[in-house]
């Protein structure tokens, strides 16, 4: 009983395991779709800018020059942050295959441990039922007798 209660507390605490590397994982890949999202704004501002220093010609083509260049750094940026937010996700989803794994390790002993014990329980009843009928098949011998 004692390796039950062991192996129940593990299950218990793998599956809290299991979920939390659930979270990691939403979590992150929550973080990429703002890094896309981020891309996509400042794409479309890029557009903006460039439809705005085409139609004005007279100042604003010197200042979309800094801009661009500008834009250019922060897109560098995001798309250096999505490649690490990227590899963290592949490792948080190797992480949570190996502790769903471990739960499913862990249920599967369990359940053989309970079919077991339950063919042990069987087993022990079945002969204390084929004892009791032994002993009434031989009461009714001995009165018949």
């Amino acid at each position: 009983m004692a390796k039950d209660k062991g192996l129940k507390t593990l299950i218990r605490l793998s599956k809290w395991n299991v979920d939390e590397k659930q979270r990691v994982l939403v979590a992150l890949q929550g973080r990429e779709d703002e890094i896309l999202s981020w891309i996509r704004q400042s794409e479309e501002q890029l557009k903006e800018e460039q439809r705005l220093a085409a139609e004005d010609t007279t100042g604003i083509g010197f200042a979309y020059g800094a801009f661009a260049n500008a834009w250019l750094g922060r897109r560098e940026q995001m798309f250096g942050m999505l490649e690490m937010v990227r590899a963290e996700i592949v490792r948080a989803r190797e992480e949570l295959a190996e502790a769903y794994n471990e739960l499913k390790t862990f249920e599967i002993t369990q359940r053989e441990r309970d079919r077991r014990a339950q063919e042990e329980r069987d087993k022990k009843e079945q002969a204390f039922l084929d004892e009791v009928g032994l002993n009434i098949h031989r009461r009714k011998d001995k009165q018949d007798g």
